[in-house]
């Protein structure tokens, strides 16, 4: 079940908010000081956050700035009776990922939350761990650690196919259909060189083999 944060110091509108969304069937927490907003999200985990920007102790886009500087992707929308352009686009470089105007019409805030929650799940299909191994599939990125990996272009097609089907042999030949058009001249190699590059890159027992089978990531050897 969803957990949301409302962060609202106009305790009527924020309690309606609450019982709104938890009528939806989230779990919703209320908070009214700015410095409460902080330490409940040092402690507890939230799928999306709906702040205020004219809180006290800690306005909305301090909050904001300290989640983003920090690498806290959670997403934000952010709500103000502030509707001129300068204010929104504040709240958007800010690292807002939505911005509503009051009065809060209390559907409107339910959809703009299902939205984020919609886009937060296609996010995380993008981007795969396995072990310290860490690939995004749109941004073509991958990680081991917090250390960035260069890649040739066939090492990620080999590795996004080995990722996405984790814990399953994939044949050489599934690999080599990945690499290659049916119409195009296939290296007898070029498996084996892209498979022996990745070991290099992310550790020699990263990836298994199995003859006859192919190769795996994320199976253990008993």
């Amino acid at each position: 079940m969803p957990r949301l944060l409302i962060a609202e110091d106009d305790a009527d509108l924020g309690r309606a908010m609450k019982r709104s969304l938890e009528l939806d069937g989230y779990v919703a927490d209320h908070f009214v000081r700015g410095d409460d907003v902080l330490a409940a999200l040092s402690t507890s985990h939230y799928d999306v956050l709906l702040l205020d920007i004219g809180l006290p102790h800690m306005t909305g886009l301090e909050i904001l700035s300290h989640l983003r500087s920090a690498g806290d992707a959670t997403p934000v929308i952010v709500i103000t009776a502030l509707d001129r352009t300068r204010h929104r686009v504040a709240g958007l470089d800010a690292g807002a990922d939505d911005y509503l105007v009051k009065p809060v019409e209390l559907e409107e805030l339910a959809a703009r939350v299902r939205a984020q929650l919609r886009r937060r799940e296609r996010r995380q299909d993008d981007i795969m761990s396995l072990d310290d191994v860490t690939i995004d599939f749109t941004g073509h990125v991958v990680s081991v650690g917090d250390e960035p990996v260069s890649l040739t272009s066939k090492e990620f097609r080999v590795l996004s196919l080995l990722m996405r089907r984790r814990r399953r042999f994939v044949s050489k030949a599934d690999l080599e259909g990945e690499l290659y058009d049916q119409d195009q001249w296939v290296e007898s190699n070029t498996v084996e060189v892209a498979i022996s590059a990745l070991r290099r890159k992310l550790g020699r027992n990263f990836i298994r083999t199995a003859r006859g089978l192919g190769y795996m990531v994320g199976g253990r050897e008993g």
